[in-house]
């Protein structure tokens, strides 16, 4: 056998033919899993993303429900690193088939999750956190493996900073990308089958690069493309998987859905009944939305004969600014909701537009589309009557805007003899919250005029009035209510022994101690 002197040793010419040749394919292969590296990065990232908004969209209190996601995954990533070291052979066939398994897993993590919790909502944090781990514990087993195959081509120093600098370019990419182009654009579950079918092209593509040093690529060939398949049928059919999951969610027709940056928008229709949720939770029923709507603007509003600038905050629905406009010496209304997505869909479809009488497209109507705390530090304007219809403080994000830091910008914006008015959570079923929000409007200078009004949808429901003055009760002319007369009005402001005060902390900007009374109190009714 011929043998050729190199650098003082010998090599037979089968081991040189492949080392030539693995130093030919060496550049290629390294670009291919560096790439790969950035791929799989995103990918796990957009896992976890899913997993952290679709359970704050399904139960509530984002920054408990991303905390332990995000806990969960990088324990898990830990032992999947920690595992690592038990894979010894075929260190490449073992990449593609975790590839493949954290594709199949987190592609249908999304869809899988939305049907536990429709159909089996008992279990569905165990199932969540189960699904965490598993993806973690994967591509925690990724990143090692590709480390020890390119460890032949790459110094230490380099081969480390190469391939984190990958890992750290794809989490970047994705954080990005998701809430700004794929949960608005694709959704979760599109979103999750889409990262899926990314992970199966790479497992594909070193399928192709490594071919030569397979000895089982048949049956990775025919695993891989199997579970490609699996995928591109769940991508295909996404619309339908989310509509049969929505559809057991929800007790009526579906007649408007999608994912916006912000939230789930969600409208259903039962004969004559609309009913719109936002991440899962009731805003209105058409069938008593009056009631709400009427107790919120009507009791202040009518106290200020003079009013002429209105400004809503939250209310993207037009209810809230409906009733406004029936008094005419308002001359102008500004609505300043977060989501453009909802103001468009209240402005445009027939049936909501028919809801809140066109109100979106008054000519004295303004809608800005921001931040409401943003908009009030570079706001200079002045109002005599602010309605801040927000969602209830059911997680922090939404808790700001409740504190006393809120409110003292509020109370910059209000005019001389000005009032506003808070929708403020059930004073029955969440006392201490709704309590809370009085004493926080206490606390920023404002004289409050707390309130309650039955509706049917919500149960007995909590409204706050405040001002720099004392307030007092209107003469109401009942001709442009449903609901509201001089009688029941003067009821609303009577609380009975089981809805009186207790005591309760302000709500600041450093504790948001009503996000935990409201979670605490809600959690009760809910069982």
């Amino acid at each position: 056998m011929s043998q050729f002197p190199v650098g003082g040793t010998a090599l037979t010419a089968p081991v040189l033919r492949r080392s030539m040749l693995f130093g030919l394919a060496s550049l290629p292969m390294r670009h291919a899993l560096l790439f790969s590296v950035f791929v799989i990065a995103s990918c796990g990232l957009a896992y976890e993303l899913i997993a952290g908004a679709l359970s704050s969209y399904l139960l509530g209190d984002s920054v408990t429900q991303f905390s332990t996601v995000i806990g969960t995954y990088l324990f898990a990533m830990g032992a999947g690193s920690w595992l690592s070291k038990y894979i010894t052979r075929d260190l490449i066939g073992r990449f593609i088939q975790i590839e493949l398994m954290v594709g199949l897993l987190g592609g249908f993590s999304a869809v899988g999750l939305f049907l536990v919790f429709t159909w089996l909502s008992a279990p569905f944090k165990l199932v969540l956190y189960l699904a965490v781990f598993g993806v973690g514990v994967l591509v925690g087993l990724e990143i090692p493996l590709v480390m020890r195959i390119l460890k032949r081509e790459l110094a230490f120093k380099d081969l480390v900073s190469q391939v984190l600098t990958f890992d750290y370019l794809g989490a970047l990419a994705v954080s990005i990308l998701f809430p700004l182009v794929l949960a608005p654009q694709l959704g979760m579950v599109r979103t999750g089958l889409l990262f899926g079918v990314l992970n199966v092209a790479v497992a594909l593509w070193a399928l192709h690069l490594f071919r030569e040093q397979l000895p089982s690529r048949r049956w990775l060939a025919v695993q891989s493309w199997g579970v490609f398949g699996l995928l591109a049928i769940g991508f295909a059919g996404a619309g339908q998987l989310t509509t049969f999951a929505e559809a057991h969610l929800y007790a009526d027709e579906i007649v408007h859905a999608e994912t916006t940056p912000y939230q789930r928008i969600v409208v259903t229709r039962w004969r004559d009944d609309l009913r719109l949720f936002l991440n899962n939770n009731l805003q209105f029923s058409s069938h008593d939305e009056y009631r709400y709507h009427e107790a919120l603007v009507h009791p202040g509003l009518a106290s200020l004969p003079g009013a002429k600038r209105v400004l809503v905050l939250g209310g993207g629905d037009g209810l809230a600014v409906r009733e406004i406009l029936k008094y005419p010496n308002v001359e102008s209304v500004t609505l300043v909701d977060l989501d453009p997505a909802m103001t468009d869909l209240f402005a445009t479809a027939p049936a909501l537009v028919a809801l809140n009488q066109g109100a979106l497209k008054s000519e004295r109507v303004r809608v800005v589309n921001a931040d409401a705390l943003q908009w009030l530090e570079d706001s200079k304007e002045y109002f005599d009557f602010i309605v801040i219809d927000f969602p209830d403080p059911a997680n922090f994000a939404l808790g700001k805007l409740y504190t006393s830091a809120f409110y003292r910008l509020i109370e910059k914006r209000l005019s001389a003899r000005g009032l506003l008015v808070v929708q403020s959570t059930s004073p029955l079923y969440a006392r201490q919250s709704f309590w809370c929000v009085v004493a926080t409007l206490e606390s920023a200078g404002f004289k409050t005029a707390p309130y309650h009004a039955l509706v049917p949808s919500f149960g007995e429901w909590g409204y706050i009035i405040a001002g720099r003055q004392e307030f007092s009760m209107p003469a109401f002319a009942s001709d442009k209510t449903r609901f509201l007369t001089s009688e029941t009005l003067a009821g609303m402001f009577n609380f009975p022994a089981d809805m009186a005060r207790v005591p309760a902390e302000v709500n600041q900007l450093n504790n948001q101690v009503l996000v935990r009374y409201f979670e605490t109190e809600w959690r009760k009714v809910i069982r």
